[in-house]
């Protein structure tokens, strides 16, 4: 399983400056998030993590190794699901196998398993556009998870839903998060969420987005949202952003 450094990257596109001197350290297993306001960079810091992108100035490592290239032990997962559209679920899921060259049955059995796990079981043939966002974003969920990534990389991943779904899909990420080893380091603009889903959560500025603040959370799960503790954390992080006015 990996830890991830991200030590006191910058970065710049031209003349605009993104990041300046952001330091998160993942620990293994750990479920962190990050929040900010809109153009802070929290999409970058993803991407540099995920290998797709790299810092002008400053080191991103996985394992204290430097991560200069995507690799299929950290997964990035969208908002947009992402799904082929011509492809039935069990194939959506099971294209990275596909790609691997995993034999037909045996990926055939994994993808039933994982489409159990988060409770799409009997919708193997059906197609994206049959399926509600919801369940989208559990098919996206599940053919990260058939990679068996050490890293899982959401970026707004409900953002998109309605407040009921994304409660559901919250406490499915819980549970398949809980007890994997694997580390998960969620974007969000919803402070809600990041306080019920990571013990761990980064506040960064408006643009260039810096590291204002780093609140851990020792609330026990499943967290009351509307808990003394849970609104102690939310008003600590309102602050940082400036939003208790």
């Amino acid at each position: 399983m990996q830890s991830i450094q991200v030590d006191n990257i910058s970065k710049r596109f031209g003349s605009l400056e993104v990041l300046k001197n952001v330091t998160i350290d993942l620990k293994q297993g750990e479920f962190a998030a990050i929040v900010g306001p809109s153009g802070c960079g929290k999409s970058t810091v993803l991407r540099m993590i995920a290998g797709l992108d790299t810092p002008t100035e400053g080191h991103v490592t996985a394992n204290q190794k430097p991560i200069k290239d995507p690799d299929p032990s950290r997964v990035l997962i969208f908002q947009e699901h992402a799904l082929y559209p011509w492809r039935t679920v069990e194939k959506n899921v099971g294209f990275g196998l596909e790609l691997a060259g995993v034999p037909k049955q045996k990926r055939k059995e994994k993808v039933g398993e994982l489409l159990e796990k988060v409770g799409l079981g009997g919708f193997q043939t059906y197609y994206p556009h049959q399926l509600s966002g919801g369940m989208r974003q559990r098919a996206s969920i599940a053919r990260a998870l058939a990679m068996e990534p050490e890293v899982l990389l959401l970026d707004e991943p409900f953002g998109a839903l309605d407040a009921i779904t994304k409660i559901t899909m919250q406490n499915e990420l819980l549970r398949l998060w809980e007890g994997s080893g694997k580390t998960v380091l969620l974007i969000t603009h919803d402070i809600d969420e990041a306080i019920y889903l990571a013990d761990t959560i980064h506040v960064m500025s408006p643009r260039p987005g810096q590291i204002v603040e780093t609140v851990r959370s020792t609330i026990p799960r499943p967290r009351n949202r509307n808990g003394a503790d849970f609104v102690q954390v939310r008003e600590k992080i309102m602050a940082h952003l400036d939003l208790t006015k």
